[in-house]
């Protein structure tokens, strides 16, 4: 499945939108793809600053996370030589492979690269937008690779034809450089026949004194901003909530919330932009509503998930959760009538990539 630019080639003088098409996609009906990517080789030759992504799929497009990231990362076995600015031989690779055969790993993309854009399930049309002056910096000689998860629970044949479009600002407009940050909690039990919540609570201070220590940031406490947030959970979902809080509990403020389910857009731009300054702790809650006879654990498919990603201007990428695909550690708390759950939390920062 070879992939298609629809516009002008990128590299030197890349000022205007660019569309990039991939696939298409045919799913028998009860069809499920988890363990597909795409590479998209861009060309450009300079750095670009991107301040918009469209995404355009269809019925059968579940979810996908794009990120940024050097030629010469998650080749073919016994690829030579390393591709570190031949675009040209890069292009030769670009289309879905089994993510797999070039060892390709989300965590490892976002430390040698950054993510570009991350798809609400099953949205059939989205807009990540951020303010003017702010973007995301994709380094000369980068490529977007990208996991797909496609799906057909229904009865039909369905065909895809998804198209990416990147709207880039010249760098003098830039006035912020945007970098990712992804927390997730795997620990998921959702009860059977009940509401349930699960929450991660997130201290990012030894974290934020690791990198004081080295002198890589000034402020005694976490000082940055948020800019776009998007939130990632299944069909029993019902919502998410990432709150701010003080170290001492007394005060927490809501950075983003959905109450949306799948197949509506779950990531927004958050305006104004939310300030961290006096906050030294991110929490985060995902609710559930499982009207199964059976416990439904983190997963793919029938399973659930509970992610955020969001964009923030802090030079360094911050990430973590609770990734053991285990049921929650502790016993839950009823608390009207839902059943609630927590999980502790890693938190882990890498520099970002252009930042």
């Amino acid at each position: 499945m070879l992939v298609a630019c629809t516009s002008h080639p990128a590299g030197d003088g890349w000022t205007a939108k660019k569309t990039l098409s991939f696939g298409p996609y045919t799913l028998p009906a009860s069809t499920e793809i988890t363990d597909e990517c795409v590479q998209i080789t861009l060309g450009n030759e300079e750095d670009v600053y991107i301040n918009a992504v469209e995404f355009t799929t269809g019925a059968g497009f579940h979810h996908s996370n794009w990120f940024v990231v050097p030629l010469n990362l998650f080749l073919p076995a016994g690829t030579n030589p390393p591709l570190a600015t031949d675009d040209a031989a890069s292009k030769k690779l670009d289309g879905t492979f089994k993510c797999a055969d070039r060892g390709f790993d989300q965590a490892v993309a976002g430390i040698y690269g950054n993510v570009l854009f991350a798809q609400s399930t099953q949205i059939q049309q989205e807009t990540q937008q951020f303010p003017a002056g702010a973007a995301i910096k994709v380094p000369a000689h980068f490529k977007l690779v990208s996991t797909i998860h496609l799906l057909n629970p229904g009865d039909n044949t369905l065909t895809l034809a998804p198209t990416i479009a990147l709207t880039p600002i010249p760098l003098a407009q830039v006035t912020t450089k945007l970098q990712g940050m992804s927390f997730e909690d795997h620990a998921l039990g959702l009860p059977a026949n009940a509401q349930s919540k699960f929450t991660v609570d997130c201290d990012l201070m030894p974290v934020w004194q690791s990198l004081l220590g080295a002198g890589v940031v000034t402020s005694p406490t976490p000082s940055f901003k948020f800019y776009y947030a998007l939130a990632h959970y299944h069909a029993l979902g019902a919502g998410m909530q990432i709150e701010a809080l003080q170290s001492d509990d007394a005060t927490s403020s809501m950075i983003f919330q959905t109450t949306s389910q799948i197949g509506d857009a779950l990531g927004a731009s958050i305006d104004p932009q939310f300030d961290m300054t006096g906050f030294t702790r991110i929490r985060f809650s995902c609710e559930y509503y499982n009207s199964t006879a059976n416990v439904v654990p983190w997963g793919y498919g029938s399973n659930e998930m509970c992610v955020f990603l969001a964009f923030t201007d802090l030079p360094y990428k911050l990430g973590g959760g609770e990734v053991n695909d285990e049921p929650p550690p502790n016993p839950p708390t009823l608390v009207n009538g839902v059943e609630t759950y927590s999980a502790p939390c890693n938190v882990f920062t890498t520099q970002g990539a252009g930042s």
